[in-house]
């Protein structure tokens, strides 16, 4: 487990609404794009960081996080684990305030790096699964 509920809870409902997706790109088979959508159900503004740089759910897509002209709270991972410890680190390069893997993409060096930054993280989980069970305030 790589996150508890709290911090799950703290990232849905308090960390910001704007919510940069790397590997999220039109492709409406891929699990990013459903995900997607639900962030923006919830309220959160999707921001689609992929090489392609397409736009997706109507919100303009960047080939990095680095060329993202304004400020991200959640960096959500869509890419193998073997890529996802450099968007951590780029995550936080950038100022973002969490990182979120999701469901399959662990990398245990990169939580420890992110941590120690000072960012909530939260790897093997999926918001749009959280949303539901933790993210709606009472």
């Amino acid at each position: 487990m790589y996150a508890d509920d709290e911090t799950v809870r703290r990232i849905l409902q308090d960390t910001g609404d704007t919510w940069a997706v790397v590997g999220l790109s039109g492709n409406s088979s891929r699990a990013a794009y459903g995900v997607a959508e639900v962030l923006q159900l919830f309220g959160k503004r999707v921001v689609p960081v992929h090489p392609k740089a397409e736009s997706v759910h109507g919100e303009r897509g960047y080939v990095s996080l680095a060329d993202v002209p304004f400020p991200v709270d959640v960096v959500d991972v869509f890419v193998n684990s073997d890529l996802a410890g450099g968007v951590a680190d780029e995550a936080v390069a950038a100022g973002a305030k969490a990182v979120w893997f999701q469901l399959g993409v662990i990398d245990e060096a990169a939580y420890e790096r992110t941590r120690a930054a000072g960012l909530d993280m939260i790897m093997d989980r999926c918001p749009a699964i959280e949303i539901p069970r933790l993210g709606r305030r009472s």
